[in-house]
């Protein structure tokens, strides 16, 4: 009881302050909207890579053994305990003007910091550890006996994990997608130090709340209940896989 309150009393005190009279004005805010729209986008993108990247290396993770496995997982996890401003510096250290990355990509015409394509890649970073996390937990838990059937009966490696290990472990994806795509959504640090904050472009909502609360507390809350908002929304709406865990 006492951890369920003290889960549950921020978000209370959170809720007690908004101004219903004053919610859907706040909410029309052209500032507001722009970066609801922008940080609905980059978290969607990020979150498809997060898959594409993510799930080769969860099965890689629970299956094989590679050398330097250890290695590995210290890199998967490292992101989610690096406080997210040094994941940013080390992104903009890698991916900025002076680093080799960087003046890789402006040889291609392309840059990162500053831009859009600057901050999905912040919210990539961050929240690629919770899908490979999630997902090589599931594919852990389906019998590596099963993927022997399919192979005894013709199946290729990739047919096997497809149409048996993939759907016994998808509830486990899907709680690996909302999670990333929820840290996505409320990434801050990574995103500010690397992409900055120009309105528009990479001004998404957590650093508009940041904005907000030095005008107001009001302003403030508005943009932080439309983040709570979302993040449980999206739990609502996933509820029987999400809950299927348990």
């Amino acid at each position: 009881m006492l951890a369920l309150a003290f889960l549950a009393l921020p978000v209370v005190a959170l809720l007690s302050k908004v101004s219903l009279s004053e919610l859907p004005e706040r909410l029309r805010d052209p500032l507001v909207l722009d970066a609801l729209r922008l940080s609905l986008v980059t978290s969607t993108i990020s979150t498809v890579l997060c898959v594409l990247l993510g799930v080769p290396l969860a099965w890689v993770m629970a299956r094989k053994e590679v050398p330097l496995r250890r290695l590995m997982r210290v890199l998967v996890v490292l992101p989610l305990v690096l406080p997210p401003v040094a994941g940013g510096l080390s992104l903009l250290l890698l991916f900025g003007p002076d680093g080799v990355g960087g003046r890789l990509l402006e040889s291609l015409g392309l840059g990162l910091p500053a831009t859009t394509a600057g901050v999905i890649v912040a919210q990539t970073f961050v929240a690629l550890p919770f899908l490979v996390l999630a997902t090589e937990g599931a594919i852990r838990s389906v019998d590596p006996r099963m993927e022997g059937v399919a192979a005894t009966l013709g199946a290729s490696q990739w047919q096997a994990f497809r149409r048996v290990t993939l759907p016994l472990a998808m509830p486990g994806v899907v709680a690996g997608v909302v999670l990333a795509w929820a840290r996505a959504l409320g990434e801050f640090g990574a995103t500010v130090t690397f992409a900055g904050s120009v309105p528009g472009r990479t001004e998404t909502l957590p650093l508009v709340l940041s904005r907000a609360l030095k005008e107001s507390t009001a302003a403030g809350v508005t943009v932080g209940v439309v983040l709570l908002v979302l993040s449980a929304g999206v739990l609502l709406l996933l509820r029987d896989r999400w809950w299927s865990l348990s």
